[in-house]
């Protein structure tokens, strides 16, 4: 097994966001060499990491060069150039999750056709080279109102995601490639974080509750455990490690379902990497998500998923009306609360709804944590000065 700890060794993230600050706390405690690449130079990654490159993720050129540099390269988001991953791959880089993964994932419109060959339940769909083709669709009365759009690439954080439930409010969708879904009647939001490394250990964390903004549609908290039956927990696990398979991914894979009104469950959609339904597991876990994740593409024993103790996530994001130099008000009355801890990402400019911190809760109660939860959701705002 190669060296990693106090060495030579390079690790490569492409992305310089929250994930891979949060990463980045990892690898420091490992003494881990890292090189990071994105776009921003005020990066949240930039303070953390050994040496920082700004650049285009989605140029091949850019990204290549960059890979050039380190051992093993990963990944904190899906929106980077595949292309030069997989001549990265073919001369000797390690690349995780791989290229192959990748281009199965970063398309929701591959991804859905992917769930349907392997035979993962998920929504009945449609995809679209364009929304105008969408359109002609409803106007002839081949698709039926309501639905789910999404736009293929680059949505994230709710953006590229609408229900649409009338004709006018097609007009306000960007011409994309596009998918729609069937909207689905569902009990519960679920996710399950599937861990693995390249010698096919794998491991799952407990399933994961979601509660989401109905503005916004982004998830408001994260409740670890979920508060569902055992069997559906088991079922969601099961159904996980199946989509873990079919993907041959390597690291995390994060899989959000759906829990169906009569208790099945069908996939939404993953993402190849640490996720925000796992922050929980900083304070909530034995080996939190961003740890396992490094021991995965290192190929390196995975620790234990088990939860020390029952975890809420709450998502600080900008408040409305507030754009500018951020100010997190009322942080030390939240700080004085039992079991809460805040993450601060870093970015110093606030805009609504953007994603600039989360604080956990932990309690051996996982209903006083969702109680004292929601006292610190009505407390701590994200506002500009």
């Amino acid at each position: 097994m190669a060296n990693y700890f106090s060495s030579n060794f390079t690790l490569g993230i492409l992305g310089g966001g929250q994930l891979g600050k949060m990463m980045l706390y990892e690898t420091r405690k490992f003494d881990i060499t890292t090189h990071v690449l994105d776009p921003s130079l005020e990066a949240p990654c930039r303070i953390a990491c050994d040496h920082f490159t700004q650049g285009d993720l989605l140029d091949y050129d850019t990204v290549y060069n960059f890979g050039k540099k380190v051992d093993t390269l990963t990944i904190e988001i899906e929106g980077v150039n595949i292309d030069a991953l997989e001549t990265l791959e073919k001369e000797g880089t390690k690349v995780y999750p791989s290229s192959k993964t990748l281009r199965n994932i970063q398309d929701k419109g591959v991804q859905k056709k992917f769930y349907a060959t392997h035979k993962i339940p998920t929504a009945a769909f449609s995809v679209f080279k364009t929304t105008t083709l969408l359109k002609k669709a409803v106007s002839t009365g081949a698709l039926q109102l309501p639905f789910v759009w999404k736009s293929c690439t680059g949505g994230y954080d709710g953006k590229g995601v609408q229900v649409i439930k009338t004709s006018e409010s097609l007009e306000q969708l960007p011409d994309c490639p596009c998918i729609t879904e069937d909207l689905v009647a569902f009990k519960n939001e679920l996710a399950v974080i599937v861990v693995r490394n390249p010698g096919n250990q794998v491991k799952t964390y407990p399933v994961v509750e979601m509660e989401f903004h109905p503005q916004a549609n982004q998830v408001e908290y994260v409740i670890c455990p979920a508060r569902i039956d055992q069997k559906v927990a088991a079922k969601a696990r099961n159904i996980a490690i199946q989509v873990s398979k079919a993907f041959e991914h390597v690291g995390l894979l994060a899989v959000e379902m759906f829990q169906t009104i009569d208790d099945q469950i069908i996939v939404n959609e993953v993402a190849p990497r640490p996720h925000n339904s796992g922050h929980y597991s900083i304070e909530a876990s034995y080996t939190n998500q961003f740890e396992q994740h490094i021991r995965a593409i290192l190929d390196l024993p995975l620790g234990s998923t088990a939860s020390k103790v029952g975890g809420i996530m709450v998502n600080l994001v900008g408040e409305q009306n507030h754009t500018g130099d951020v100010v997190y008000q009322n942080m030390e009355k939240i700080m004085d609360m039992d079991g809460v801890t805040p993450h601060i990402y870093g970015k110093k400019q606030t805009r609504p709804f953007r994603k600039m911190g989360h604080v956990t809760i932990v309690n051996e109660n996982i209903d006083t944590a969702r109680e004292i939860a929601q006292q610190v959701k009505k407390c701590i705002k994200v506002i500009s000065k």
